[in-house]
């Protein structure tokens, strides 16, 4: 954004904000609790700009560790324009996921992009609602239909972008795999040009959504907005189209999300969800399942390209499994069960770099927390790495050590300390299709290829999720054999 655009914002709404941030920092008449120590900083900016360089520079753990060792774990500061308390270790996570006094809070640009009846804007009975719709279509029950299609999905984009290529970017092409899958999953929609368009709208829809939120032609908020209504079209249409066919009795309720979506009644017949809530439910659940599962692998194809013996442990259980099946047949639900270990992998690398650095929630109402008042109206922000990254939770944090999670989860972790996926009411809905997605797409990396990273820098940014060094760049070779 034009530093002078910023400049002008900062000046209109400085002594709007001035006088908010003023009263916000007073407690409310009668409640004994004090506010959380710290600085709101400058009204408008306060400490964004200073987070988001420290996120982009692969150095946010330390900037958020840094006000925990000045503060404590409860602190006062302001991001993106609002009064905020970051809580920080495990009471503080189980208090986030689990108090009803805490609603779910994004930026205002994630909420115009993603529409005002998504599962992320939503509280109470609404939000349980559409969260009890989405899961009807996540439960191991529907996904083990699918993984055949996974399957498939994977093998094809293997064969088209990687097979028979010296060099591949990695991240661009994970992205691009994780995007075909959901889209054929929750919408049906199959190779062609009306995928490639969505899949270039999604491009610049992702762009915006952390972009600061003005709407002019020059803007990346701007061309979010284009891009999302465009692809809101798409998804309308789609929905539409899908209703007549199971109307006609040519699609049923698991053929894909949208079907599935559209199946729900409630007691009197009707439908539990209206178009409007479908379509904010399908561009929440694209974005969900597509960012978060690419950064995933990406990082475990960086990660085992520099360790061998876990390497070839991952290859040994894949091997294994593929000596069991027949001759090109696809795996199906039963062959992920035996794939234990890549999976433990997978946990540690989401413990070591968490897809999600963090995020926010809004007090409904004045809470104490540990002493302190939270005002109505504050965001409160949590982060993954402060527990992750703790030496008295996880025993030599900075060392990849996939045994910590033997039995699925860290069992001498205290609970909320492991929040890759979050927790509580609102833990991830899409946690067993995102294990699904991996575990397929690593099946067929390994036993196809071999790699070796081309950045002799190995490091990463977070803008806001973690990107390796231009999109992690390795030679590629196929195995013959395979």
């Amino acid at each position: 954004m034009d530093f002078s655009l910023l400049l002008a914002l900062t000046a209109i709404a400085l002594p709007v904000l001035l006088h908010l941030l003023t009263r916000a920092n007073k407690p409310r008449h009668g409640t004994r609790a004090k506010l959380p120590p710290g600085s709101l900083g400058l009204p408008l900016i306060g400490q964004s700009l200073g987070l988001l360089r420290a996120m982009r520079a692969n150095t946010a753990e330390r900037w958020i560790q840094g006000r925990v060792d000045r503060y404590g774990p409860v602190s006062k500061l302001s991001l993106f324009g609002a009064p905020t308390v970051l809580l920080t270790g495990p009471a503080a996570n189980k208090f986030v996921f689990f108090s009803g006094a805490l609603a779910m809070q994004q930026p205002r640009s994630v909420q115009r992009i993603l529409g005002e009846r998504s599962l992320i804007e939503l509280t109470g009975a609404d939000q349980r609602r559409i969260r009890g719709a989405l899961t009807e279509f996540l439960k191991p029950d529907m996904l083990r239909l699918y993984v055949g299609r996974i399957d498939g999905e994977v093998r094809r984009h293997l064969d088209a972008e990687w097979a028979g290529r010296g060099a591949v970017t990695v991240l661009p092409l994970m992205k691009r795999l994780t995007f075909d899958i959901i889209s054929s999953l929750l919408f049906g929609l199959e190779r062609g040009a009306a995928r490639d368009a969505l899949a270039a709208d999604f491009k610049h829809l992702i762009d915006g959504m952390w972009a600061v939120p003005v709407d002019l032609p020059f803007t990346a908020f701007h061309r979010s907005l284009r891009a999302s209504a465009r692809a809101r079209r798409v998804i309308a249409g789609i929905t539409r189209e899908t209703k007549a066919r199971l109307e006609r009795g040519e699609a049923s309720r698991s053929s894909d999300l949208i079907a599935c979506l559209l199946s729900l009644t409630d007691g009197s017949g009707a439908p539990q969800l209206s178009e409007e809530e479908i379509v904010d439910s399908s561009m929440v659940t694209l974005i969900a399942g597509h960012d978060t599962s690419s950064i995933l692998m990406t990082f475990m194809v960086r990660h085992v390209a520099s360790d061998p013996d876990t390497l070839a442990a991952m290859v040994q259980e894949h091997d294994e499994i593929a000596e069991s099946k027949g001759d090109g047949e696809a795996l199906a639900w039963e062959d992920l069960a035996k794939m234990k270990f890549t999976w433990r992998v997978a946990l540690e690398i989401l413990r070591m770099v968490p897809p999600i650095f963090g995020n926010f929630r809004r007090a409904t109402q004045d809470i104490e927390y540990d002493g302190y008042v939270i005002p109505k109206g504050w965001q409160v922000f949590w982060t993954a790495s402060v527990t992750h990254m703790d030496a008295a939770i996880f025993h030599e944090p900075a060392k990849f050590d996939p045994s910590r999670f033997k039995d699925g989860s860290p069992a001498t972790a205290p609970p909320c300390s492991f929040v890759a996926f979050g927790g509580g009411p609102r833990i991830c809905p899409g946690m067993e299709f995102a294990r699904i997605e991996t575990l397929v797409t690593m099946h067929y990396l390994v036993r196809r290829f071999r790699w070796k990273l081309l950045c002799k820098e190995d490091t990463f940014a977070r803008d806001p999720m973690p990107s390796p060094l231009h999109g992690l760049p390795i030679q590629l070779e196929s195995k013959s054999s395979h």
